[in-house]
């Protein structure tokens, strides 16, 4: 009987509703993806979504300070089993949910096999309460951050109009078509002079992908280059809440928009933060 209850909540919660993960990713720092991750996160919110982002650059992360919020704790704190997971969720602007400087996801491969399951189903119980979420990975094509984009329904690849940045993409987007599963990844341009460079930038990189990787990368559209976004970093205030009517916050208005649109938010299956045990284990 206990074998036939647990997996009847099993099937139960294979075929709950669970979000929808877009990673936001760079083949290389500096060109402004936690940023964007920071203020798609908010447009999103604003339209009455429940928003989750979470701060994976295992390195530099710094999405508290972009929203000048202050986090008490984060993930390696309930590996360590010092909070629950619930303790470490700091509350952001527009109603925002955030999991800031998740260094502790590293540790994942040393916990036991008690702690694992238990930090599964607390995360995936989360993972049910909420309809989006954005991950911040690091930036390059470490373990890590392939192991995050693996784990996403979506992969944003931020590249800007300079060749070291395209090259720097597209070899991103090289080591995730490799993967068996396959993921959708979409191409954002940023810092782009006006649409027609950012239109020839994802035209470059969609061609040689399609023709070498034999892999579709899809036109997530541009965010035009805008001194606004310095002044709001300079503040600690997201931009697309401190300018809302600058040209690059209407940008981001419209990526997130497409997103919105495009999700399927009730498509079942297995978690994003199974996924990314499955991987770390």
């Amino acid at each position: 009987m206990i074998d036939q209850a647990e997996k009847l909540r099993l099937m139960v919660r294979h075929h709950e509703r669970r979000a929808v993960v877009f990673a936001v990713t760079s083949g290389k720092g500096g060109v402004g993806k936690s940023n964007i991750a920071a203020n798609l996160a908010l447009c999103l919110a604003r339209t009455d979504r429940r928003v989750l982002l979470i701060d994976a650059d295992l390195g530099l992360a710094n999405l508290d300070v972009l929203l000048q919020v202050r986090a008490p704790a984060n993930l390696s704190h309930v590996i360590n089993g010092r909070r629950q997971l619930q303790d470490i969720i700091t509350p952001g602007p527009a109603g925002l949910r955030l999991i800031c400087g998740a260094s502790g996801l590293a540790q994942l491969a040393d916990i036991n096999d008690f702690q694992r399951q238990r930090l599964i189903q607390d995360m995936e119980y989360l993972e049910q309460q909420v309809d989006f979420i954005i991950i911040d990975t690091g930036a390059g094509i470490s373990h890590n951050v392939v192991g995050f984009c693996r784990a996403a329904d979506h992969v944003l690849v931020i590249s800007t109009p300079e060749p070291t940045s395209i090259t720097d993409a597209y070899a991103m987007i090289k080591i995730l078509s490799r993967e068996p599963e396959g993921v959708k990844l979409s191409l954002l341009v940023n810092m782009a002079d006006d649409r027609t460079e950012a239109k020839k930038v994802y035209q470059r990189l969609a061609v040689v992908a399609k023709k070498f990787l034999s892999v579709v990368v899809y036109d997530a559209g541009y965010i035009l280059r805008d001194d606004h976004f310095t002044q709001a970093v300079r503040q600690q205030q997201p931009l697309v809440l401190t300018f809302p009517h600058c040209q690059a916050a209407l940008c981001i208005n419209a990526l997130a928009g497409k997103l919105g649109r495009s999700a399927n938010a009730d498509a079942p299956g297995m978690g994003f933060f199974r996924r990314v045990a499955n991987w770390f284990f």
